[in-house]
């Protein structure tokens, strides 16, 4: 399962005023930080069964690796997200559900795809910053995102940071995150990059 939260950042100065933030201090993982691109392409069929079944398929890459990620069942409030989520370590950015066979969701989604052709219907192009910080009563993976969505029926820049859950509860990421967007007015993002391509791809017609 995946839990984080997002927000929307409004400029570069913010980005760049979070990046270097000094609200946790002690409580940064020291070597945590990294920068790198993320080129991601999210897959359907033509008639877009994943969607009807409310299932994305993505494929990144993360640095020199990519890998293949299934979410379902998401839903958000209030800038936290959280959903189901499989990731499975990929040959390449083509798609291939059969990597996921050994799960019970991995299973259903490639019954579901069977034979049918996989298009990419959106891509995502990212430069991320991130690090990790540990209060004591958690583990969260802080993760700036610059960059853009892009789809035949046009694209939409990415601003956002993503506060992810590794270990604790949810009262506590929320803690976490009410701090940090206080201090720079940062306004919560409920939409997901893959909600929002869609929405871009649906105002075209092309679904």
């Amino acid at each position: 399962m995946e839990i984080e939260l997002k927000y929307s950042i409004p400029n570069k100065e913010v980005e760049q005023a979070i990046w270097e933030n000094e609200l946790y201090g002690l409580c940064e993982e020291k070597g945590s930080r990294e920068e790198l691109y993320l080129n991601a392409k999210y897959f359907d069929t033509e008639n877009a069964d994943l969607a009807k079944n409310k299932i994305a398929y993505r494929v990144r890459m993360e640095g020199d690796s990519p890998v293949a990620t299934l979410k379902w069942k998401g839903y958000s409030e209030d800038g936290l997200h959280i959903r189901e989520e499989l990731n499975v370590p990929a040959n390449d950015l083509d798609p291939d559900p059969e990597i996921f066979r050994e799960s019970t969701m991995g299973s259903q989604f490639a019954d579901l795809v069977k034979d049918k052709e996989l298009k990419c219907i959106m891509e995502t192009k990212i430069y991320r910053k991130q690090f990790r910080i540990d209060t004591g009563e958690g583990i969260y993976e802080f993760s700036i995102d610059r960059g853009e969505i892009i789809t035949d029926c046009g694209s939409i820049p990415i601003s956002e940071l993503e506060i992810e859950l590794y270990s604790g509860d949810t009262s506590e990421i929320r803690r976490v995150g009410e701090k940090i967007q206080k201090k720079y007015g940062l306004e919560v993002e409920n939409k997901s990059k893959y909600t929002r391509g869609m929405e871009l791809i649906k105002t075209g017609g092309t679904i």
